[in-house]
């Protein structure tokens, strides 16, 4: 995906990619709860997101479905995160995230298994 998600546009995305489909009133319910949003102003950021062609708007009802895949976004995400703050390196972003929280003993297994699977 080539266009940029704001952190607004990812919660209306959130509802969607748990969802699978939904209408405008009911991301506008499950946002209003969640955020603390109105209803007009999910409805912008859904309209935001149906302009930058990541979701699908079809009637009747205003039925709304993801057009984008979430890993999509969190790869281009985490692309983005890598270079403006790792200067491109993706193991100096790994050794900050290993840095900051105490792994339990499972976790470190876990991530020993994905380093294997990547060889």
């Amino acid at each position: 995906m080539e266009t940029k998600l704001f952190d607004a546009e990812l919660k209306v995305m959130g509802v969607l990619w748990r969802e699978g489909e939904a209408t405008a009133k009911h991301i506008a319910a499950v946002l209003g709860e969640e955020v603390g949003w109105n209803v007009n102003t999910t409805y912008t950021l859904i309209k935001r997101c149906i302009n930058k062609g990541a979701v699908e708007r079809r009637e009747p009802g205003f039925l709304c479905r993801p057009l984008v895949a979430r890993e999509t976004v969190q790869a281009a995400e985490t692309d983005e995160l890598i270079g403006k703050l790792f200067d491109g390196s993706a193991d100096q972003l790994f050794a900050s995230l290993l840095g900051r929280k105490k792994l339990s003993a499972v976790q470190i297994e876990r991530l020993r298994e994905m380093v294997k699977e990547m060889e």
